[in-house]
């Protein structure tokens, strides 16, 4: 609740007109009217365009020509508001003379039968609870998105890049800490370069592939995080599909987990990042890029009798 108390009001304070008056009594020009802490008061008569109320009782006796939002406090209403009136926390009173053009969403509304609501009446409570199933929708929808797409990635690159793929292996277990180097550079420094082009003109195209590729990049690292783990748990001669498979289901299981999975998913989407472009490096360089043969088993030879 806290949260999404922070959040609204960041976004007001951002969506709100530079010429917003932040004082606790309407203005005759008509300007908006926003009150930290206090008494936001409309008397009879006058006219402002929004008014928006973060701790304190809002009187609306006048007029309000777009919405009333108010976090924290009672609102009475007895004028007219041509737009929604938006009460979080207190109590909504509306008396007979109240007219409303919008809708009505009240944590605990009061409205008499004679008061006008052009649109309906919500209760902010249920509109709580509408908005944390639909959260656990979203988040289920988006745990199967990124599973699935990993899967398919990793079966697709396991195909077209075996040999890159064990190479890729082979960088994450003989340098891991280059491998965690270079994996936060390249999540770090990526995003920065892109945002950097951005701001200049001619780098403006470059600037926008890099932020749209990092999608793909981003998959492709968690895609051979789950590799490597699959590989260190299920060893040669055991075909790379198994190993990936186990790696993979690993990791979507612990996703699952509410804290815990998003920490997973950073730490194997960097270190197969990591371990990729140390891959890549070695490659271009002569690096050990395989894994070495094992050594052959010694032949037992009968003793003589």
């Amino acid at each position: 609740m806290r949260r999404v108390f922070w959040f609204f009001t960041v976004l007001l304070l951002c969506l709100l007109p530079a010429g917003s008056a932040w004082a606790a009594t309407a203005e005759p020009s008509g300007r908006d009217l926003v009150v930290l802490s206090g008494d936001a008061v409309v008397p009879a008569g006058e006219t402002v365009r929004t008014v928006v109320a973060f701790d304190g009782r809002v009187t609306v006796d006048g007029r309000v020509t777009e919405s009333v939002v108010s976090f924290h406090g009672p609102v009475l209403v007895s004028g007219s508001v041509g737009k929604d009136v938006v009460v979080f926390d207190g109590l909504l009173t509306m008396t007979a003379e109240a007219r409303v053009g919008g809708n009505v969403f009240a944590q605990r509304p009061s409205i008499n039968s004679q008061a006008t609501v052009s649109g309906s009446v919500y209760s902010i409570a249920a509109l709580w609870r509408t908005a944390d199933w639909l959260g656990w929708v979203g988040a289920v929808v988006l745990w199967l998105s990124i599973a699935v797409s990993v899967l398919v990635l990793g079966f697709v690159l396991l195909w077209v890049a075996p040999r890159a793929a064990d190479a890729t292996f082979v960088a994450g277990r003989t340098a891991t800490g280059a491998s965690i180097a270079w994996g936060l550079a390249v999540f770090v420094g990526l995003p920065i370069l892109g945002v950097v082009a951005i701001a200049t003109v001619l780098g403006l195209p470059l600037g926008l592939g890099i932020l749209f590729g990092l999608v793909l990049l981003l998959a492709i690292g968690q895609t051979a995080g789950a590799w490597f783990l699959g590989r260190i748990i299920v060893h040669e001669p055991t075909g790379r599909i198994p190993a990936f498979l186990a790696g993979w289901a690993i990791l979507s299981a612990i996703s699952l987990i509410p804290g815990v999975g998003a920490l997973v998913w950073f730490g194997s989407t960097v270190f197969g990042l990591g371990a990729m472009s140390v891959a890549m490096w070695r490659a271009r360089h002569g690096g050990p890029v395989e894994v070495a043969p094992a050594p052959p088993m010694p032949v037992a030879t009968p003793a003589h009798v």
